[in-house]
């Protein structure tokens, strides 16, 4: 069994069991058909992966490692809040006319700032600490940019990086205010075990721990019965991470420079829904 399904089945049996519902107000977040969509969540979950072991996919049900990895390098590479410069639809409810999802997350990695080594948006900002002061305790990055929330399409719900150095092991703490668990809990977990090692391997380090902090992590009333099922299945061993190690510019790496070798995972026919 991979670490990640081990994670994600204890998190799951633990809300199921253990969880508060929202059933007594009123919910933002509908169906399609315009039904509320209703959580039973907990508070405070805490996740580790220690990359230097595996990588932390699932295997209960496929994970789209591609198709995660695009939007990843879509809000940390092209730093852009358009659709149109992404390959998937995941957004396509959030954009405008336009294509743009507002001041959210790649418009505001893109922002740069004054430091007294210079201007930085905060990608480039990370990446110069890495190189010029990897023992900084400093080096994060902040999507949740108050003053812009009100031309946010959707409020960040990953909104926080915190890069920290020991010796030559680069470790993680990504923040999550909110997390749908069955739809989106490792996409998100997939993607920043990816961006934590693409960026150890343009500093000269190693990728060591993602620590995953969810506010609120819960389950929808609709995804309940596959959840149930899906943590009933038999889980495979983690797959070989591999990645395109002469690549030495973060900038240059694209979603054929990473693959997975023998990934195994359960066939999974259910159509999920989706609420917005």
């Amino acid at each position: 069994m991979s670490c990640a399904d081990q994670i994600f089945i204890q998190n799951c049996k633990e809300i199921l069991s253990n969880g508060v519902w929202d059933t007594d107000h009123d919910v933002r977040p509908v169906w399609e058909d315009g039904t509320p969509a209703h959580t039973i969540k907990k508070f405070g979950i805490v996740n580790r992966y220690d990359l230097s072991k595996e990588f932390p996919i699932l295997t209960l049900r496929r994970t789209a490692f591609k198709s995660a990895i695009d939007e990843l390098l879509w809000i940390w590479q092209k730093k852009s809040n358009n659709i149109n410069d992404l390959s998937s639809h995941i957004w396509d409810s959030w954009a405008d006319e336009t294509g743009s999802i507002g001041k959210a997350y790649g418009y505001q990695l893109g922002i740069r700032h004054k430091y007294k080594e210079g201007e930085f948006d905060q990608v480039d900002r990370v990446l110069f600490d890495l190189k010029h002061n990897p023992l900084s305790r400093r080096i994060m990055t902040n999507l949740y940019n108050h003053q812009d929330l009100h031309e946010m399409n959707l409020y960040p719900c990953a909104y926080s990086m915190t890069f920290n150095v020991s010796g030559n092991v680069l470790n993680g703490i990504l923040n999550q205010r909110s997390q749908d668990m069955l739809t989106a809990n490792n996409w998100n977990v997939t993607q920043y075990a990816v961006l934590l090692h693409m960026f150890a391997a343009v500093s000269g380090l190693q990728a060591g721990e993602l620590v995953h902090v969810i506010a609120d992590a819960h389950i929808y009333d609709r995804h309940i019965p596959i959840v149930k099922e899906m943590i009933e299945k038999v889980p495979y061993d983690a797959p070989k991470f591999i990645m395109d190690r002469d690549i030495q510019d973060f900038y240059s790496f694209t979603k054929d420079s990473f693959r997975l070798e023998n990934y195994q995972y359960q066939t999974f026919t259910e159509k999920i829904p989706v609420a917005i």
